[in-house]
């Protein structure tokens, strides 16, 4: 069943399906923390682009946790399947609960992951947007609307295993949708994955700092040894 060992490995193969946009100045890679971040440090490295985090957070459906209701992103952005709401009974109070909840935890992963240092800018640029794996799409959808507000140029997703309604319906919304596989049946994410342990705080965290110091080069000064 699994078909990717790991989320690194699942980068690498998804970074050759993006080869194209390989050393583009204008290229910024975004990983969905957390377990996007890991897929897009080396979707980041194999291109030689940025990488920085878009948070968003998962709306989950009050009394069925491991289901969606939506999903929410930086700048208020909001993306609520209120048809699912519906059929699943949850009440506009329940909604608004979950939504305020999600909300603090987005400004907590912010300041956690970041620190004091701005967000990447990505008005103009080539943006891709990578998570380890899509199901309903939610975090997704709020993923590329607040790239939209930020006025990026061009706007790709690209996720190493993806259901194939949501690979559709996002095809609607961006520029491009790179998805390595599209099983039917899906099932979840965690599945394909022979190593789907949890991605922490500290993992993003160090993965942010590994490429930036990547994109900043050598300290001024230093001499690189010739290769032999």
């Amino acid at each position: 069943m699994p078909v990717f060992a790991d989320r690194r490995q699942a980068g690498k193969v998804l970074a050759k399906l993006l080869r194209s946009y390989a050393r583009r100045p204008e290229l910024v890679v975004l990983g969905l923390p957390r377990g996007g971040v890991p897929v897009a440090a080396e979707v980041a490295r194999a291109l030689d682009a940025p990488l920085d985090v878009l948070v968003v957070c998962k709306l989950r459906l009050p009394g069925f946790e491991d289901s969606a209701m939506g999903a929410i992103g930086p700048s208020g952005v909001t993306f609520i399947d209120w048809g699912r709401v519906a059929r699943f009974g949850v009440s506009g109070s329940a909604v608004a609960t979950t939504v305020a909840r999600e909300r603090a935890e987005l400004g907590r992963r912010e300041a956690a992951y970041r620190g004091s240092e701005p967000a990447a800018v990505l008005a103009d640029r080539i943006v891709i947007l990578v998570d380890d794996g899509l199901a309903t799409g939610a975090s997704m959808r709020a993923a590329v609307s607040a790239v939209h507000q930020r006025g990026a140029a061009r706007i790709v997703v690209a996720v190493p295993i993806c259901a194939p309604f949501s690979c559709s319906e996002l095809r609607e919304d961006v520029d491009e949708v790179t998805c390595a596989l599209t099983p039917e049946p899906f099932l979840e994410v965690g599945l394909w994955y022979r190593d789907a342990a949890p991605t922490s705080d500290d993992d993003v965290r160090r993965l942010l700092g590994e490429a930036h110091r990547r994109c900043a080069g050598p300290p001024a000064g230093s001499r690189t040894a010739p290769q032999l």
